[in-house]
């Protein structure tokens, strides 16, 4: 079996949190092999800007694959200016549908500071309930601490913060050397 003799890239985690007319995408910087943390200050939350209109996306999985699939939602974005959700629908499909692309391992967050996307391998392109998004190894305990902070006094940038935080203290393939990016409608 190929995870005998590779034990496989894991974890990270990333959360999106739309609050107060902002969208905050956070990712911790760990990249793990197996049982090793290979690197702590890894950049898994990008902004993008094609056609001059900012998007912000997290991702968790093979980084390589994450490359690739950023570098697709791009050329999405530049064919369908303006249009965050048909972008990512079109890359979904190419995703679940593309013999290449489907292989790929990866998870991503997207937002235009408007909309807030998870997208899939498995062709899902989903909105998420109460304005939070999470994935990755972490991402379970990032969106409950979300989730309990988001009736709160804090913004955005500061629930992302604080979840990651305790996401970090629990999930062992997470760290709390966080990469913020933040963008409005």
């Amino acid at each position: 079996m190929a995870e005998d003799r590779f034990p496989g890239w894991h974890g990270t985690t990333i959360i999106g949190v739309r609050k107060g007319g902002r969208v905050v995408v956070a990712g911790d910087g760990q990249v793990s092999l197996g049982q090793t943390v290979i690197k702590g200050t890894a950049r898994k939350v990008r902004r993008l800007a094609p056609g001059g209109r900012d998007v912000v996306v997290g991702f968790a999985g093979s980084t390589a694959d994450a490359f690739t699939l950023l570098e697709r939602l791009e050329k999405k974005l530049e064919a369908a200016p303006g249009q965050l959700a048909r972008a990512c629908v079109e890359l979904a499909k190419d995703w679940r549908t593309d013999k290449y692309l489907r292989n790929l391992e990866a998870m991503l967050i997207v937002t235009d500071g408007d909309a807030l996307f998870v997208l899939t391998g498995a062709g899902d392109v989903l909105e998420p309930e109460h304005d939070i998004a999470a994935i990755g190894s972490g991402g379970n305990y990032a969106l409950a601490a979300a989730r309990a902070l988001i009736d709160s006094d804090l913004d955005a940038e500061a629930i992302a913060r604080k979840a990651m935080s305790i996401a970090a203290e629990i999930c062992v393939y997470t760290n709390g050397n966080v990469t913020v990016e933040s963008i409005a409608k």
